[in-house]
């Protein structure tokens, strides 16, 4: 079994920063892919960015350049340092960890932008 839990979220004005953590424990295996999806009120779920265990990044159109994953190994932590913020952007944001052919999902955390 894997355990996530999200952290960072909050409100934050249009244009400004906020930066997400994502602590992973459990058994964790090497080779896994770790990112972030968001779930804005009325829509489907949608992927934001993921990372691979050698570093490859992925992101939606909708956030590259402003977005950016990465993560910590020691700790199984992944992080989205999310800047220049739109109220596009507010959401729950869920972390995500794949391996093994499973995949497991955090509580989510609340982005709200706004001014």
């Amino acid at each position: 079994q894997v355990q996530l839990v999200e952290s960072g979220g909050g409100l934050v004005q249009p244009g400004g920063s906020l930066r997400l953590s994502c602590a992973a424990s459990g058994s964790i295996f090497s080779t896994n892919v770790m990112g972030w999806y968001r779930q804005a009120p009325g829509k489907q779920r949608e992927l934001v960015a993921t990372i691979t265990w050698s570093g490859i990044t992925s992101y939606a159109d909708s956030v590259k350049g402003r977005f950016t994953v990465s993560r910590e190994y020691a700790q199984n932590t992944v992080y989205l340092q999310m800047n220049r913020l739109k109220p596009d952007d507010a959401a729950v944001y869920y972390c995500n960890i794949m391996q093994r052919g499973r995949e497991y999902w955090g509580q989510g955390t609340q982005v709200t932008v706004s001014s």
